[in-house]
């Protein structure tokens, strides 16, 4: 296969939410709790909802600059590419990448609405979150049909209130919500409290979507030394997914809820060759412990519920028939430092031919996987032929991709808008 063959999705991406997302969603009764963007006396951009600030850290919106400048400083948006915020820039820049179609996480809200709920656990809160959901899809995912995979948060503190929008967000068209890795690290019950979740597994089967867990939110589970660097917790970071992965498979959820699917992102897929070698030994030893899959393997319902996606995992692809080809997918991770941008494609494919995969297994990986699991059609609004990474470069020539630094993008904001 060529490079410009290749078609890409990636489900697992990110959005640092604009300025004035706000503006034309919240009711206004509840204008004045809406969450807003204040400098500090630094001169620092901060999130600010019910008093309660939150920044954006470089690493989450680092494309462009010079390695030398990242850090877990804030990020003002001035800094910033514009197609870290800006939807307009954002899929000018996915085509430079030869990315068709993206999944966009959230940032200041939290993957699972982990700020906006610790804001307050009210109806207040509710109309945020459903303003979120709104914005990013009329104003974010709606403004380019076919180019975006949309995904919402929940008010995962009362399940019926979290199933009232699973059902809101399915009418609309979004199927996939994002919700926490481990729940009982924010003092939820956990995912093994079938009583508490029930509800809400039984609303994404019944509106077939997809429940996606990014590590972040599970950070607290790993209790690294207090004087470790950072590394220590980006390396380790998908073994988060493998305790998420564990919770709900050795958990009631999978057998109890047969048509559940879940989406891990950013976790990789090098963890699932021992997980489920582990699990089906484990299954087979331990008789004492009378587990039940219903005459299956652990391995077969892992495989039945789960897609994992990765944005490097050379040494893992040569073993994708074991992990299982139908559940392995791909994503940019845009703009967050472990981004492959503007040279996706030719990463992707260098990494899949150098572990033998064949075209088949290659379209599987780069889109096909992804779709299906998210009963998403790639090709619903952009025709096959205009999709392909070759296509879509051909379109964006005129994307500037060098190396910039945050003050220069800084001078570039304050010449625009003073």
């Amino acid at each position: 296969m060529n490079t410009d063959d290749l078609i890409l999705v990636s489900i697992d991406d990110h959005v640092v939410e604009p300025l004035d997302m706000f503006d034309h969603h919240v009711p206004r009764k509840w204008a004045d709790y809406a969450p807003r963007v204040v400098a500090d006396e630094k001169g620092i951009d901060h999130w600010i909802y019910r008093d309660r600030p939150t920044g954006v850290a470089g690493l989450n919106a680092v494309v462009t600059w010079p390695a030398e400048e990242w850090g877990r400083d804030p990020a003002g948006y001035a800094e910033m590419r514009p197609a870290v915020y800006n939807v307009h820039d954002r899929v000018r820049d996915m085509d430079a990448n030869g990315v068709l179609t993206s999944m966009c996480f959230p940032t200041f809200t939290g993957f699972s609405a982990g700020h906006l709920s610790r804001g307050g656990q009210d109806e207040i809160t509710v109309a945020m979150i459903s303003a979120y959901n709104d914005w990013h899809l009329e104003d974010w995912a709606g403004a380019y049909p076919g180019r975006f995979i949309p995904i919402g948060i929940l008010p995962m503190w009362d399940p019926q209130l979290a199933v009232a929008e699973i059902e809101r967000l399915a009418a609309r068209g979004c199927h996939s919500v994002t919700m926490p890795e481990l729940p009982h690290i924010d003092g939820l019950p956990s995912y093994h409290d079938i009583d508490y979740w029930a509800p809400v597994f039984h609303a994404l089967q019944d509106n077939d979507t997809v429940m996606n867990l990014h590590i972040g939110q599970g950070f607290g589970v790993l209790r690294l030394a207090p004087d470790a660097p950072i590394d220590n917790l980006m390396v380790l970071a998908p073994s988060i997914s493998l305790i998420a992965a564990q919770d709900l498979l050795w958990g009631p959820a999978f057998r109890q809820f047969p048509k559940l699917k879940v989406a891990l992102s950013e976790g990789g897929v090098g963890w699932i060759p021992f997980f489920l070698d582990r699990s089906d030994r484990h299954y087979t030893n331990q008789r004492w412990l009378r587990r039940d899959f219903g005459g299956k393997m652990p391995s077969d319902v892992f495989r039945e519920h789960v897609l994992a996606c990765y944005v490097t995992d050379r040494t893992a692809l040569k073993f994708r028939h074991d992990i299982g080809i139908d559940n392995i997918a791909w994503e940019c991770d845009y703009p967050h430092s472990d981004s492959i941008w503007p040279n996706a494609p030719e990463f992707v494919l260098e990494e899949l031919l150098a572990a033998g995969a064949d075209d088949d297994d290659i379209h599987k990986i780069t889109w096909a996987n992804a779709c299906r699991h998210f009963n998403w059609n790639p090709f619903g609004h952009i025709p096959r032929e205009r999709a392909t990474v070759g296509a879509l470069r051909a379109t964006a020539t005129d994307v500037d991709v060098s190396t910039r630094s945050r003050a220069d993008y800084a001078a570039a904001y304050t010449r625009l808008h003073g």
